[in-house]
Order: structure tokens, then sequence, then C-alpha cells
């Protein structure tokens, strides 16, 4: 695995505008930096990444078995009391998953560790599966990259397949985000139009615009029935929102479903340490509620079971603290991480978000910043794999 430094494309910042690509910068910062590209090889990709994608999200499905069947676990993960026989019965009936994404400290030489899990509401998915698509084909046009080189990212056609999987039939499927969030919303859109590369008929609902009617059913605001929701939403907040009482009986397929809710927190860290101490892709994790986070000794990370983007993580080295942004994650049950910091690349630290669509891997999406935590501000950055 290398960085390779390489000059941007003259008019990248028109073919993104082009294709509704709009937030590649943000705040005046860019976001999205192809003055770099990470090179991998074939092995790296294979071994290092893909046989671990699909080998730890057994893992935790197997958690989620589990975890459905026991109160203890529904507690740890702080899954709303209320709500817990809808998450079981969510993983009962089967209710399908469309996607999730891994996120890896990995530099090539050792074993991806697994940071989380971005089960419930994964972003970067546009960036991923269009515009660093796009890249390569006019990096390989250009010369700046050889005619064989490839890329791990099969993200599209994959979505494509499992929206058909999932709705064999079509039909209609309504979509949701914050309409106001950029990012969300052209995230949204994205997949509104997979969905119809799929034979859906997909409708946008800003999520605060979604009704209950008088059969306790969920409508759209022209009151049309809501029977399959894509919603760019997490699960902790929908669980402890007023709507979340109806949800068991309001006849709504979700994606993500909601046994998701049982991965898209940090509690799943420590869980999946205690049934697999020791594997290569997993770092050591601790309840703070449990003594055992001790032998981390004064190096940690921590972390709340809720958060987005880096932000209220804490790396922790004795008296000495580095501190994600606040993000009003900070109350409540936090856990704790072995101290594994991002390799370093030209002074950059990268992780490697390792995409699963269904149940399968799907590509990667590299993500670099200067400092240690990974943020909203955090560059993605393409990457190819060397002939």
């Amino acid at each position: 695995m290398e960085r390779v430094a390489l000059d941007p494309r003259p008019d990248w910042q028109a073919r993104a505008e082009a294709v509704g690509f709009t937030w590649h910068h943000d705040s005046g910062e860019r976001y999205w930096d192809e003055s770099a590209a990470y090179a991998l090889t074939l092995s790296e990709v294979e071994e290092g990444l893909e046989g671990p994608t699909s080998e730890l999200h057994q893992m935790c499905l197997d958690v989620v078995d589990e975890a459905c069947g026991s109160e203890r676990l529904m507690e740890l993960l702080q899954i709303p009391a209320a709500s817990r026989d809808y998450v079981a019965d969510s993983w009962s009936r089967g209710e399908p998953s469309l996607y999730g994404r891994f996120d890896f400290a990995f530099d090539g030489a050792g074993p991806a560790k697994l940071y989380e899990y971005n089960a419930d509401t994964p972003t970067s998915v546009f960036e991923t599966a269009v515009f660093q698509w796009l890249w390569l084909e006019d990096r390989i046009a250009d010369g700046a990259l050889p005619a064989e080189a490839d890329q791990f990212n099969s993200l599209h056609e994959k979505l494509v397949d499992r929206f058909r999987a999932i709705f064999p039939d079509g039909g209609f499927v309504h979509f949701s985000s914050d309409p106001e969030f950029v990012e969300d919303r052209q995230t949204v859109r994205f997949l509104e139009d997979l969905a119809r590369q799929a034979g859906l008929d997909p409708r946008f609902v800003a999520i605060d615009q979604i009704g209950l009617n008088a059969d306790g059913r969920f409508v759209d605001d022209e009151n049309w029935l809501i029977q399959a929701l894509f919603k760019l939403y997490s699960w902790e907040q929908m669980l402890r929102d007023d709507y979340a009482e109806p949800l068991p009986g309001a006849g709504v397929t979700v994606l993500e479903p909601a046994w998701k809710a049982l991965l898209s927190n940090k509690g799943l860290l420590p869980l999946l340490w205690e049934r697999h101490r020791g594997h290569p892709n997993l770092l050591a994790a601790y309840f703070e509620s449990d003594p055992a986070h001790a032998s981390l000794g004064d190096a940690y990370v921590r972390k709340p079971l809720f958060s987005r983007e880096g932000a209220n993580i804490s790396i922790v080295e004795g008296a000495v603290r580095e501190e994600g942004l606040d993000g009003g994650y900070g109350d409540g049950p936090h856990i704790r991480q072995a101290l594994h910091a991002p390799p370093r690349f030209d002074g950059q630290h990268v992780i490697v978000g390792s995409w699963v669509v269904g149940d399968a891997p799907a590509g990667v999406a590299l993500r670099e910043d200067p400092g240690r935590i990974t943020r909203n501000t955090s560059r993605f950055v393409p990457h190819f794999i060397r002939p």
C-alpha cells in the first residue's frame, strides 16, 4: 500500500458538479482530494480487506442473533425497553439489510484492525460508487495510471442488485432524510436513482413530514401510505422519537432494519472482543462498566456508544488527551478501545472504509486527516489496484 502524489484533473470540480457531487468542499476546505491516491495490490484487497470484511460481518450477525434473545445485551447496547421486542422481531422475521461500512486501520503490512461498524446510516456512498470510479477511468485515459489499473469497487452494481433482491416485485418505496443537509439529501437522491435502476418507483419525503394516519400507518406529506422506507436517520434517534411506539404495528419495511440498532453503536466492539478475544482484526475493547477495562492501562480510545464523524471521541495517553469535536454525544455510556493509531502516509492518517452490501464485500473508501481522529472534515482520497 502506497500513497501516490498526482496532479489533479484540471476540470475535476466541473466534473463533480456535472454528476451532482456538490459537497466536494466543506466550509471552503476540500473534501474530495485527488492530489494523491492510494495504490493497493490485489492481495492486499482480497486477503487484507475483502476476507476480513466477510468474516467480521458474519461475526456481527452472530452477535445480533444472540442479543435478540438477551435482555442483558439489549440493555448494554442501550436499546430502549419498549422497543426491544420490535428489534428482536425484525431479526426473527428476516428483515433485509441494504448496506453497511466497516472502518479499518490498514497499511498493507499487518492485519486490518476494526475501529467501528457504520451499520445503519453510512454516507460517502456516492463518492465511493461513482466519483472515484469516474476518476479511475479519467486517469487511465489521460495516462496518469496504467491501462490495467483497477479498483475495489462494485458498490454501484451491488446496490442495484440488492434493491432488486429486497423488492423482487418492484413497487413504490419512500426515501427520507433531512432535506436541508446537502450531503444526506444528495446521498439519498443517489440511492433513489439506484432504486429506479432496479425497477422501483422511489418517492422522497422529508423526515419531519412523515405522519401517522388514523389507522396507525405512516403516511407522507401527500397522505400516501408508506409501506417501504429507506431512511438516512439513525435508529438510536428513531427508537427514542414519539413515533417509535406505533412502529411495530405500522406495517412498514424499513431500511436499514431495526436489528441494525444492535450493530450501529460502539457497544458492538466489546461484545465482539469478548467472543473473539485475540482475533487479528479486532482491537481489545471493554464497556466502562466492566472493570476489565483497566487492562488497557492509561493509553486507550474512549468512545460514546452513539457518535458520528469522530464526535466526542477521546484519545487518552496518560495525562494527554486528543479530543474529537463535541457533537452532543458525550453523555451516556462509553467504551474503551485499545489505542491503535491510523497508519501515516506523507503526514496523513488514513482509514479504510470497507463496504458490505447485503452480506457481500463491495469496495473501499479511503479518508485521511492530519489528526488521528477521522471527522467530517477528513478528506476522501481515491484508490486504485496496481496491475
